[in-house]
C-alpha cells in the first residue's frame, strides 16, 4: 500500500490560482468596541469571557452600535482562517473562496464589503428569515467580553446553496479543503459532500475540533466525517476532549495525535496528519507514523494583547503554506508566525503585509 504524505513534497508545483482553498463555515459579523463596566454590567457580563447571545443580549448589538465607535471586521472561525491565508499569501486575490449563510441585511452588507476587502471569494446564501451573525466584542483594559448571535449562519441549506452548479464548480476548483468543526453544528451534510469529493478525487481536506463541546455533543456527526480528514487541527483542550470521548484512556497529547491518525480512513494514499496546538508550549504534529514537537515563536507577555484569534490564525498560516505545496515544517512555521502576528492586535486582525518568507 503506498501512502502520499498528506503535507505534499511530492506534489508537482503549480502557480497559485483563484478559488484553490475552499472554506465553508459560520459567518459573523465581528463588532469591537470599547465599553465600560456599567455596558458589561447592564447585560450580565464578565470582563474576559465568551458565551452564545440569550434573549436578554438581543438589544446588547443596537446599543454597542450606537453609544460607542465600532470596528467591523468579517469574522467566524473558518472565515478568520480563510482570510489570513489570503493575506499571507496576498497574490492573486481570491485564491480563498468562503460559503456560508448571512441575512439580507445591513450587517450583511458589511460583511460582503469586508470579505471583498481581505480579498477573499466569499459567496454567502443569503435569506431573510434571520438577520447576519454577529458577534460583539466588547473591550474593558485588556480584557475582551465575546457575545455571540449565530442566527443567519445557523440557516445554511446544503440544496439551496452548495448544490448549485455556480457553487459547485467553486468546490471543485478547489485542492485545499477547510471546513472548522462548529460547522458540524449547521450542516453536517454540506461538510461530507465536500470531503467525500476531496477524498474520492485525492484532495486535501482539512478540519478542525474547534471546541470541545463539538466532541461532547456532535460526536456522531463529527465521526461521520472524520474517515475523510486528510489534516486535522485542534488545541490541548480539544484534544483531551476528542480522546476521553473516544476512550482513549490517556492524556499524554503525542499519545492522542497518534491514535487520532490511525482511526479509520477513506482515502489510504494520503496518510492522516494531525496538528495540536498548546498555547505557548510546543504544537504537537505527526511526522510519518512518528509524533514530533515543534516550539512557538517566542514573545515577551506584555507584546501579547488578544489570543482569541490565535487557532484561527494558526490555521490560516499553515493553509497559505499547504496550498503552495510546501514541507509540514513550513506549513507549522507559517502558522506559528501567523499567530505570533494575530496575538499582538485585538481581534483577528491583521497588518497590510506579513513579514514572512
Amino acid at each position: 500500500m503506498s501512502t502520499e504524505e498528506t503535507s505534499p513534497s511530492s506534489w508537482k508545483k503549480t502557480a497559485l490560482s483563484a478559488n484553490m482553498l475552499f472554506g465553508m463555515g459560520n459567518p459573523l459579523l465581528d463588532i469591537s468596541a470599547v465599553v465600560d463596566k456599567d455596558f458589561l454590567d447592564k447585560f450580565g457580563l464578565k470582563p474576559n469571557d465568551q458565551i452564545l447571545a440569550e434573549d436578554k443580549h438581543k438589544a446588547l448589538f443596537a446599543e454597542i452600535v450606537k453609544r460607542n465607535k465600532v470596528e467591523y471586521h468579517a469574522g467566524g472561525s473558518t472565515q478568520n482562517s480563510v482570510k489570513i491565508a489570503q493575506w499571507m499569501l496576498q497574490k492573486p486575490h481570491k485564491v480563498a473562496t468562503f460559503f456560508g449563510c448571512i441575512g439580507k441585511d445591513n450587517f450583511g452588507e458589511i460583511l460582503k464589503k469586508k470579505a471583498e476587502e481581505a480579498h477573499v471569494d466569499a459567496h454567502y446564501y443569503e435569506q431573510n428569515e434571520e438577520p447576519t451573525g454577529t458577534c460583539a466584542a466588547c473591550i474593558t483594559g485588556d480584557n475582551r467580553s465575546l457575545v455571540a448571535n449565530l442566527a443567519a449562519a445557523n440557516c445554511y441549506k446544503k440544496e439551496k446553496h452548495l448544490d448549485l452548479d455556480s457553487n459547485w464548480e467553486l468546490v471543485e476548483k478547489a485542492k485545499v479543503y477547510y471546513i472548522a468543526g462548529f460547522f458540524l453544528t449547521v450542516s453536517p451534510e454540506s461538510i461530507l459532500k465536500v470531503a467525500k469529493h476531496a477524498s474520492e478525487n485525492n484532495k486535501i481536506f482539512c478540519m478542525n475540533l474547534s471546541a470541545p463541546f463539538i466532541s461532547q455533543f456532535f460526536k456522531e456527526p463529527l465521526m461521520k466525517v472524520m474517515p475523510y480528514v486528510d489534516i486535522l487541527f485542534g488545541n490541548e483542550t480539544e484534544a483531551a476532549t476528542f480522546a476521553k470521548e473516544l476512550g482513549f484512556e490517556t492524556d499524554d497529547i503525542a499519545v492522542i495525535a497518534h491514535k487520532t491518525q490511525n482511526l479509520p480512513k477513506e482515502n489510504i494514499k494520503r496518510q492522516r496528519l494531525v496538528v495540536f496546538t498548546q498555547g505557548k508550549d510546543d504544537t504537537v504534529a505527526t511526522v510519518g507514523d512518528k509524533v514530533t514537537m515543534f516550539p512557538v515563536l517566542d514573545i515577551d507577555q506584555n507584546d501579547i494583547v488578544d489570543t482569541n484569534g490565535a487557532g484561527d490564525a494558526f490555521v490560516g498560516g499553515f493553509l497559505s503554506a499547504l496550498v503552495q505545496e510546501q514541507s509540514l515544517e513550513e506549513c507549522i512555521r507559517a502558522g506559528h508566525y501567523a499567530a505570533n502576528v494575530i496575538i499582538r492586535r485585538v481581534g483577528c486582525t491583521f497588518p497590510e503585509k506579513p513579514d514572512f518568507d
